[in-house]
């Protein structure tokens, strides 16, 4: 976790915006008639990829594993929204395999991580200690190295 920079690293947050994309692709079609539903799955299926990200910009792994949790819950929203769109005939039985399969594997990503997080050390971006140039010390030893020597001498 320590390596990872950005959101758009998480390999989880990766396969959410393909679920989006699949998501998008199967509420396109003219069969899929019920407003309610398709602005829902939409919704939902979105919700995933914007709660990791949200929750990973938040800076702390407590706030990350909040969001995490949320991200899952709406996969499970996905999911079931997807056996609706299957009984309604919506979509068909290869469309749903798909997109079902793709959900529940984000959920499953998204449950190994949180355990990941849940065991580690990681405190979040917020808590990462970043050491600050000392202009001082860095003008000191480049223009008077003599000087620098002097104030900045380590003792051992």
């Amino acid at each position: 976790m320590a390596s990872v920079k950005r959101f758009e690293e998480l390999i989880c947050w990766q396969e959410g915006r393909k679920l989006v994309n699949f998501i998008y692709q199967l509420t396109r079609n003219r069969q899929f008639s019920d407003f309610s539903l398709k602005d829902q799955i939409l919704r939902a299926a979105v919700s995933i990829i914007s709660n990791i990200a949200e929750g990973f910009e938040r800076g702390t792994k407590d706030e990350f594993i909040y969001f995490l949790y949320i991200a899952k819950a709406s996969c499970g929203e996905v999911h079931a929204q997807l056996y609706i769109a299957l009984d309604q005939r919506f979509i068909d039985r290869s469309g749903f395999q798909k997109t079902h399969q793709q959900a529940r594997r984000i959920s499953a990503m998204i449950y190994k991580l949180i355990e990941s997080l849940r065991g580690s050390k990681y405190k979040g971006l917020k808590h990462k200690v970043v050491e600050k140039e000392d202009k001082l010390e860095t003008l000191l030893r480049k223009d008077f190295p003599e000087l620098h020597e002097q104030l900045y001498k380590k003792t051992s």
